[in-house]
Parts: structure tokens; C-alpha cells; sequence
């Protein structure tokens, strides 16, 4: 309930539960102990996002706190399109952090990352195998990448790829980093049905390194509109475009 309304008083969690307020006061003690939310006088709140299990803080913690209230829209749509005995890649990103989070409430999912973080947080998730991959580790990101990642990625197949990408343009999804786009290029390769968690700010941003044709996209859940010359890029390459309010 908290994740869903951002912010819930003690009073309604009690009526809408049915127990006492004594009984929520406790739970969400314990909640806050266990990192999950953020108790606050007469009520509990989500915790700002951060990387877990770091205290690095590096440019991947600043862009968490950028357009947050979008991912996070964007996370919870993109969970229900999944279901118990899918297989996916996931990658590293704020967005795809965030859509970490609604995995460790999934169960029944397969999840290959390279993100420690995001390993940690869908390995919780009832039922679901975690599979975290190798290689040099970036702290920033909690992140491992190099030429072992590429490799270990080479030994999965996946029905899905779910990506976070620097900008989406007409040319294709980028990236702002070398390493970062090596690995999406190789989940892609290993994957049948790509899917771009992107809010609006990434439309149009100008990405540095290309990962992909649009051809290459089978849908982008966003919480924007696209302007009108890539929106109509993206319908050319057939796109879905999946809207997160």
C-alpha cells in the first residue's frame, strides 16, 4: 500500500486493514528496520531511491533522484507485463533499479543481470531465480561489465530483454556509455522481445553510442509523449508504445 499511494497515515492503514493502529505501528517499525519504507510522524512514506548495499555516491545515485515519481510509474507498468515462467535480462539503470523493486514482489520469474543490486532486490521475489552475471565490477551502479560479462551474457537465452537507455531517436536506442551499450547489445542478441523502460526526458536526448535499431525495440513503456518525428520512427519500426500514468 505504500508503494502504491507513495504516502499512508496510520489511520488508514488501520481502517483499510482492519487491525489496530498498535498493529500497523509495529509492522512499520519493523518495515523501516528492514529498509522497505520510511517512517514518518503518524505514517510511513517510500524511501528515496538508492543503490543498496552501497554508500557510493557516484552519478548513478544523483540520476536516481532525477524523475523519480516517472520511473516509478513506469516500474509498476512494466511488471504487468510479465508473467510466472518468464526469463529475462535485465540491465543496469535507474529506471530498471526501480523496476527491481516490483520483481521482488513478482514470483515465478527467471532475472539475468549484471546489476548486483537489482540481482539482490528480484531475488526476493517468491519463487524467482536470479542469475547474476560477471565481470570487472563499476561500483557506482553496482554494476560488473568488461569482456566476462559479454561472455557469461552468451550462455543465456531469454524470452525478454528489459533495458534502460540514455535516449531514444530516430536512428535508435543510445547510450553515454561504451561498456554500458556492449552489454545491452549482447542481451539483445540473446533475447527474443526487447523491452525500453524510458521516461520522457529521454526522447530526443542525444545519445552518444548506438545499441540498436528501432526495428530491434518491441515496445517502450513510458510515461510521456514522444515527439512527433520519433513517435513516428517508432511506429514505422512497429514499436508498441506502452503508457505508464
Amino acid at each position: 500500500m505504500v508503494r502504491e499511494r507513495e504516502r499512508v497515515t496510520v489511520d488508514v492503514l488501520a481502517e483499510l486493514l482492519g487491525t489496530s493502529k498498535e498493529t500497523v505501528r509495529r509492522d512499520l517499525t519493523d518495515l523501516a528496520e528492514r529498509g522497505r519504507i520510511r517512517k514518518i510522524h503518524g505514517g510511513a512514506t517510500l524511501i528515496e531511491p538508492r543503490v543498496p548495499e552501497t554508500d557510493v555516491e557516484g552519478p548513478f545515485q544523483g540520476r536516481l533522484l532525477q524523475n523519480t515519481e516517472a520511473k516509478r510509474a513506469i516500474a509498476r507498468r512494466a511488471i504487468e507485463l510479465f508473467e510466472p515462467g518468464d526469463t529475462m535480462f535485465v540491465d543496469t539503470g535507474t529506471t530498471t533499479l526501480l523496476f527491481a523493486e516490483e520483481l521482488a514482489s513478482a514470483s515465478g520469474l527467471t532475472v539475468i543481470t549484471n546489476s548486483a543490486a537489482i540481482a539482490a532486490l528480484a531475488a526476493r521475489g517468491s519463487s524467482n531465480a536470479t542469475f547474476l552475471i560477471g565481470g570487472e565490477y563499476r561500483a557506482d551502479g553496482t554494476e560488473n561489465l568488461g569482456p566476462l560479462a559479454i561472455e557469461q551474457i552468451g550462455h543465456f537465452h531469454a524470452t525478454h530483454a528489459v533495458l534502460a537507455v540514455g535516449s531514444i531517436e530516430t536512428v535508435g536506442i543510445l547510450d553515454f556509455d561504451v561498456r554500458e551499450a556492449d552489454v545491452a547489445r549482447a542481451m539483445i542478441a540473446q533475447a527474443r522481445s526487447i523491452t525500453v523502460l524510458a521516461d520522457a526526458s529521454k526522447f530526443g536526448r542525444g545519445g552518444l553510442i548506438k545499441i540498436a535499431s528501432l526495428d530491434a525495440v518491441s515496445r517502450v513503456v513510458t510515461e510521456g509523449e514522444p515527439p512527433q518525428e520519433i513517435a513516428s520512427a517508432l511506429s514505422d519500426a512497429g514499436v508498441s508504445i506502452v503508457k505508464a500514468s
